[in-house]
């Protein structure tokens, strides 16, 4: 009666694509794939879902919309109000008039039935303006009813312009099929307010010590977000401070000004009292960043600037007068950037583990589908013991085919073995934990291994450890200001991109903490008289 066929499930830069089968009917569920020959034949005859559901606009599940509209122009394809509007954005290279208004706008909360015996009602999911979870209902002959729920991308908490999936709304659902996001597999976050203020700080840090900041950011949902937090910060309110937008990005905060109905409260009070993104009057001001200008650079200022864009052309001078601020994307390496103090800062917009395992106990569904991450970070929650004993998961690759039989007896899957045995060394002064070499071919092992540093604790009878990655380390150190005076890497005239640049340093080519030291230390604020000279 029901079935998942994995098209693409998002492992790695992967786009989504999944089609559901309920009952007779077909529903394709995102299509954020470049490639639709997936879902065509030679004559194009056969169409390949009876309804099409788009959870958000992002390009990993929207990208393919148009080409499969082109392709069968007769196949209806939904998604939000919001969503429709910022569909065009993922085909740059048209012109918005030149996209046809192909997508249908649903309402929110409203069941609504789009085939025989088949409902589809939406719940915002946070994430993004007008993200959506579908719950799709659908009563057979029998009178039978059966329930799906896709999520989509989908985040608990709010954000500046976001309101989180309300979880209340859900409570109880008892979908016999729930397919979700993993993104951020079992790893815990803190609270996005907490980043937020962590990131606000060092920007503060930045601008106060004479630096501009970069922040290089996708253009639909980050970048908007960023915004929104340097308008309405304490750090900022009030400042003399010049915030300039690309024109990419620029774009996209038009398409915003559209959406107003869909922020939350606190956003449409603001927007009644002075301008949401553009104002040249009110600090700090909010300009429009036009191509081919350079802004000044007398005074500190802050760029927020679509991430494929050169850089270059702001940097010109490999000086201390720049902070670049990269997004950090939990599971992906960070993008190096060979500019002076380039860093990496994190501001969550999917769940963590917790937050998953919190949805799914609330829901309580007998098949689970993991979706969208890194295959390792999937695998891991399938192996929560708290999950496992609960409920039948899977976790398909691209191209299977997921039988969801409802009401059969459950029996506990049979997990792959990922523990590892080591040994255990007590010294006089130490501990030393021994672990064998296998456990480095591991994808997770260069992230946990990033810095050498671990922190160990006891959660009940068992010791957990993890690893500290360079964001953290950063956090740790960023909680003061450091004075210019102060001999230490963050003051150094090596200290580039997070790493020693210094050949004779005995740290060279390793990342090294802002407040680290070596004695081949050279000021980058007071040179000695040999230099000078």
């Amino acid at each position: 009666m029901l079935q998942c066929l994995a098209y693409s499930v998002g492992h790695g830069d992967d786009g989504i694509c999944l089609l559901a089968r309920i009952g007779p009917h077909r529903i394709l569920l995102d299509c954020g794939i470049t490639d639709i020959s997936l879902l065509t034949n030679e004559n194009k005859q056969l169409v390949p879902a009876d309804i099409v559901l788009c959870t958000h606009a992002h390009s990993d599940h929207a990208q393919g919309l148009l080409a499969l509209h082109q392709a069968f122009p007769q196949l209806p394809i939904y998604a939000s109000e919001a969503t429709t509007k910022l569909l065009p954005l993922n085909w740059s290279k048209f012109a918005v008039s030149e996209i046809p208004d192909f997508c249908q706008p649903l309402p929110w909360h409203s069941p609504i039935e789009l085939c025989s015996g088949l409902t589809v009602e939406l719940f915002p999911a946070g994430h993004l303006p007008g993200a959506t979870a579908f719950l799709l209902t659908y009563i057979a002959e029998d009178n039978r009813t059966y329930k799906l729920l896709y999520t989509g991308d989908l985040f608990l908490s709010n954000s500046r312009l976001v309101e989180g999936l309300p979880l209340g709304d859900l409570r109880g659902l008892k979908p016999d099929v729930l397919i979700i996001e993993g993104s951020y597999g079992t790893a815990r976050y803190p609270h996005r307010r907490q980043l937020e203020n962590h990131l606000a700080e060092r920007i503060y840090q930045a601008i106060t010590s004479g630096k501009s900041v970069i922040l290089p950011t996708p253009a639909l949902g980050l970048a908007q977000e960023l915004l929104m937090l340097l308008r309405s910060h304490h750090y900022f309110t009030g400042r003399d401070l010049d915030i300039w937008v690309e024109e990419q990005v620029a774009q996209v905060c038009d398409l915003y000004l559209q959406l107003l109905s869909e922020f939350p409260p606190a956003v449409k009070n603001f927007a009644q009292h002075q301008p949401l993104f553009w104002d040249e009057k009110v600090r700090p001001r909010v300009l429009r960043q036009l191509p081919g200008k350079i802004p000044s650079g007398e005074k500190p200022y802050i760029l927020i600037a679509a991430q494929d864009t050169d850089l270059s052309q702001y940097v010109m001078n490999q000086d201390n007068s720049f902070v670049v601020l990269i997004p950090e994307t939990p599971g992906k390496i960070s993008q190096e950037l060979n500019f002076v103090h380039t860093e990496t800062y994190l501001l969550t917009d999917h769940c963590d583990g917790l937050g998953t395992t919190q949805l799914i106990h609330n829901l309580r569904p007998q098949h689970i589908v993991f979706v969208h991450g890194s295959p390792s970070y999937l695998a891991d929650l399938t192996n929560l013991e708290e999950l496992h004993n609960r409920y039948q998961l899977h976790s398909p690759g691209n191209g299977v085919l997921v039988e969801l039989p409802i009401g059969d007896t459950f029996i506990v899957p049979t997990l792959t073995e990922t523990n590892y045995e080591g040994e255990l060394t007590e010294l006089d002064t130490e501990v030393i934990v021994s672990l064998p070499q296998s456990i480095t071919n591991d994808s997770r092992w260069p992230i946990f291994a990033d810095t050498g540093i671990v922190e160990v604790r006891w959660q009940g009878e068992e010791l957990v450890m993890r690893g500290i990655s360079q964001r953290q380390l950063l956090y740790q150190t960023g909680d003061r200001f450091i004075s210019p005076e102060l001999d230490c890497c963050g003051n150094c005239l090596y200290y580039r991109g997070q790493r020693c640049s210094n050949p004779t340093s005995a740290l060279y080519g390793f990342r090294v903490t802002f407040d680290g030291y070596c004695p081949m230390f050279k000021s980058l604020h007071f040179p000695s008289t040999e230099e000078i000279e």
